[in-house]
C-alpha cells in the first residue's frame, strides 16, 4: 500500500526536493504551501502530515491546533526553523508527534516519516477490512476501494460510511449520525448529515439518482442495503 503524505511548506524549492525524494522513496506526496490550501488537502485525506510552523497566512501551530480539534488524527512532524525548546514543547503539547529543525538532513527526515507511519495504530496490516459489494472499506489506513480502485473520500464521508457499516444493516437515526461522525450531543436541526450523505452516494453508489448502498428510510435515518462482512 502506497502511503499517502501531505507536506505543507511555503518554501517552494525546499518542497520540490522533498516531494521528489519522498516520492523516490515509495510515497504518494502532495503540497499545500499556505494553511488554507493546507487545510483543504488535509480534507481529502493522508497518512502523514508534514506541517511547517511559518506559513504565509498562518502560524503552524494555530493550524495543527484547527486540524486537532476537529478530529485530525494522523501523525504530524513538524518542520521549524525556530529551535528553542519552549516551541518545541507546544508543539508537541497540541498534538505534533515528532519535531524537526531546519536545516535538516533528507535522511534524518526520511527516517522519522518511516517511524511515524510504522507506529502509527491506524495502519497496522491486520487492521479490518469491510466488503460491500464491490466496495472495500479499510479501517487501517482509513481507505475505501471500489472495484480495487481508491474512492476519495473526506475525513467526514469516510466516517459516515463506516458508521452505517457499523450499524450493520440497522437504521441510524440523524440524530444518531450527528452523536457518532460529528459529535453533536444535543437534538439539533441540521442538513449536515442529508448533504453528506448525498456527497457520499455521488462517490460509491452506481447510480447516484437511484442509490442501491446507502438507502433512506423515511423519517427514520439511513441504512446500508446490504450488510458489510
Amino acid at each position: 500500500m502506497m502511503h499517502r503524505v501531505l507536506l505543507i511548506e511555503d518554501n517552494e524549492d525546499l518542497a520540490l526536493g522533498l516531494r521528489n525524494n519522498l516520492e523516490i522513496e515509495g510515497y504518494a506526496v502532495r503540497v499545500a504551501h499556505t494553511g488554507a490550501e493546507g487545510v483543504l488537502e488535509i480534507e481529502r485525506g493522508t497518512d502523514l502530515l508534514i506541517l511547517d510552523l511559518m506559513l504565509p497566512d498562518t502560524e503552524g501551530l494555530k493550524l495543527l491546533q484547527q486540524v486537532r480539534r476537529a478530529g485530525f488524527e494522523a501523525p504530524v512532524l513538524v518542520l521549524t526553523a525556530r529551535g528553542e525548546e519552549a516551541d518545541k514543547v507546544r508543539a508537541l503539547k497540541i498534538g505534533a508527534d515528532d519535531y524537526l529543525t531546519k536545516p535538516f538532513g533528507l535522511l534524518e527526515l526520511l527516517a522519522r516519516v518511516e517511524a511515524l507511519l510504522r507506529r502509527a495504530p491506524g495502519l497496522r496490516a491486520d487492521a479490518v477490512v469491510h466488503e460491500l459489494g464491490d466496495l472495500e472499506i479499510r479501517t487501517g489506513p482509513r481507505q475505501v476501494l471500489r472495484g480495487g480502485s481508491p474512492v476519495d473520500l473526506t475525513p467526514k464521508e469516510y466516517d459516515l460510511l463506516l458508521a452505517l457499516v457499523e450499524a450493520g444493516g440497522k437504521v441510524a437515526s440523524r440524530r444518531e449520525l450527528l452523536e457518532r461522525v460529528w459529535g453533536y450531543r444535543e437534538s439539533v436541526y441540521t442538513r449536515t448529515v442529508d448533504t453528506h450523505v448525498a456527497e457520499l452516494r455521488r462517490k460509491i453508489e452506481p447510480d447516484p439518482r437511484n442509490p442501491s448502498i446507502v438507502v433512506t428510510v423515511r423519517k427514520a435515518g439511513y441504512r446500508l442495503a446490504t450488510e458489510a462482512s
